[in-house]
């Protein structure tokens, strides 16, 4: 499953076609804030993108946790907001047949595997839970959100994402159930 098409558009919209590409999808200094940068004049541009990478993350796992962090600022977008989604535009540039490779020849077994930035939000310190679920070879649910409470330790923070992930996994085995 793949987008190129979309990624292409979102590319001739924004004017990024000609943009180098880059390597990552997030830069890791200096640590994005409420209020790094200048407030832009008219956030609708950026609010209008970060919608298509929400979309387009349904098939781009790989850009869940950066469109996840970027969603975090549409309430009051900034400069320096604007040039880390540009940061993911060039990532996607540079990875346009990126996608979900589904393989029919997969065993028919649930793993998954779930990770936490503790504290990893520098203005409220909340951290991050994501997790990804794979029936055999196959991607087929995953998720990047901030959690609702600050968590006390790492182990706290990793707990939570651990229990949304079984959370999933329960939910999948359910369906899986129904459906013979």
């Amino acid at each position: 499953l793949s987008q190129r098409k979309y990624i292409t558009d979102l590319l001739h919209r924004t004017k990024m076609t000609e943009a180098k590409p880059a390597s990552t999808p997030l830069a890791t200094h200096p640590p994005l804030t409420l209020h790094s940068g200048t407030v832009l004049s008219d956030p609708t541009e950026y609010r209008k993108v970060v919608g298509s990478l929400q979309y387009l993350s349904l098939t781009r796992p790989d850009i869940a946790y950066t469109v996840n962090k970027r969603s975090q600022f549409l309430h009051r977008p900034t400069t320096d907001h604007w040039t880390a989604l540009k940061r993911l535009l060039r990532y996607l540039r540079g990875t346009l047949d990126h996608g979900i490779t589904l393989r029919c020849a997969s065993p028919l077994a649930l793993h998954g595997f779930s990770d936490a930035d503790w504290a990893g939000d520098k203005d409220d310190f909340t951290s991050t839970s994501a997790y990804i679920i794979y029936l055999g070879h196959n991607p087929i649910s995953w998720s990047s959100k901030k959690q609702r409470t600050m968590a006390r330790s790492s182990t706290e923070a990793e707990y939570r994402s651990v229990a949304s992930a079984a959370a999933e996994l329960r939910w999948i085995c359910s369906l899986l159930s129904e459906l013979g």
